[in-house]
């Protein structure tokens, strides 16, 4: 559960202690309701949600390349607190998570952006075979918190007014099951006041790191821990080797194709009835991914298919969402949530190499 800090963490990588001259914060009040997304999880669907958040944001100013590539993005360290609908069995959530906003259209007086966020979040209430066997969406106390969302920002001298809309995601990828988990969309209403401000950004011509149009072959050591049914049941360990070429289009656009070993033990929790080998429950697929380079962080979205899964427990596609941060020196750390159709698989905790990376600035 430690390595979930990593999320928030990789988020701050992004400042690198550099100086922002536009900072702030702002505080939000968010409307929402719960998907019910299962047909199993009909009766958690009883009030409206409601949630508040408070922000400290910042606005990049041109001292990375990536900052002018993605029009001054603002990054922001945020806390969470909010009902779900059903207090009584899912409780209450208790989150912080980091987020980027990359501006569509951005002016002097109007900003309209899309919102990436990562996180952790809490809740009071979880599943309990005897106190709280209705929760089947939440079985640990710690789950990740993912945001997504668009908002508009309206300025007017140091302070301005969010009107937005993202959904909120809580789930714990996988670890331990029940986990259907919690998808919460919001509609936003904020303020939010700069402390320091100016419209002065860097007129440094910095070049971007990233190498473009050069392919760079890697390989990635995966591991994680699933559980499958009966709850508390046996948590399976996840071994997986994912070789890997990635090539770099433009300074904001990266593609990546990988074929993919994994060894899930988790599938001889599946049918135990079935005799099974460690062969037969090998799993082959290729797979083919979108990149968003931050410089040496990235955002990591695609899908696969097994070209082997003798079992087929979860259908042909699989698909990944995670983020990854490159050293200079080669290395990679990876987070991503591996998923089939929207139902987490488990979480790739993972190390990685890019060959001849320091050869390719």
């Amino acid at each position: 559960k430690k390595l979930l800090v990593i999320k928030l963490l990789l988020i701050g990588f992004l400042s690198n202690a550099q100086d922002y001259s536009n900072w702030g914060f702002e505080a939000k009040f968010k409307p929402g309701f719960l998907v019910g997304h299962r047909v199993v999880m009909g009766h958690l669907v009883k009030d409206h949600s409601y949630a508040v958040e408070l922000s400290y944001v910042f606005r990049t100013n041109g001292e990375k390349a990536w900052h002018k590539f993605y029009n001054y993005p603002e990054i922001s360290a945020n806390l969470y607190y909010g009902s779900v609908g059903n207090t009584e069995i899912l409780g209450n959530f208790v989150g912080a998570y980091g987020a980027i906003t990359f501006p569509f259209v951005n002016n002097s007086r109007f900003r309209f952006s899309g919102k990436l966020g990562s996180g952790l979040g809490f809740t009071n209430k979880r599943y309990d075979e005897i106190s709280n066997n209705k929760n089947v969406a939440i079985s640990t106390p710690i789950n990740a918190l993912i945001n997504l969302g668009l908002e508009a920002k309206t300025y007017f001298g140091n302070n301005w007014i969010t009107v937005g809309m993202d959904i909120t995601h809580f789930s714990n990828g996988g670890f331990r099951v029940p986990n259907l988990g919690l998808n919460l969309p919001y509609l936003s209403f904020g303020y939010g006041r700069y402390i320091s401000k100016t419209n002065e950004f860097s007129t440094k011509n910095v070049q971007s790191t990233i190498p473009q149009r050069t392919i760079l072959f890697g390989a990635t050591a995966i591991t994680s821990v699933k559980e499958v049914f009966p709850t508390n049941g046996k948590a399976y360990p996840v071994y997986a080797l994912s070789l890997n070429a990635r090539v770099f289009v433009k300074p904001k656009m990266g593609w990546e194709a990988a074929f993919d070993i994994i060894s899930k033990q988790a599938l001889f929790g599946y049918r135990p009835e079935v005799e099974k080998t460690q062969l037969k429950v090998l799993q082959l697929g290729v797979y083919g991914g979108y990149l968003l380079p931050l410089n040496q962080f990235h955002f990591v979205l695609g899908m696969g298919v097994y070209v082997k899964d003798y079992y087929k427990p979860d259908g042909p596609l699989y698909h990944r969402v995670g983020m990854r941060y490159y050293f200079k020196n080669g290395l990679n750390l990876n987070c991503v949530l591996k998923a089939h159709w929207g139902k987490a698989d488990y979480v790739e905790w993972g190390i990685g190499y890019s060959f001849f990376q320091r050869n390719k600035k």
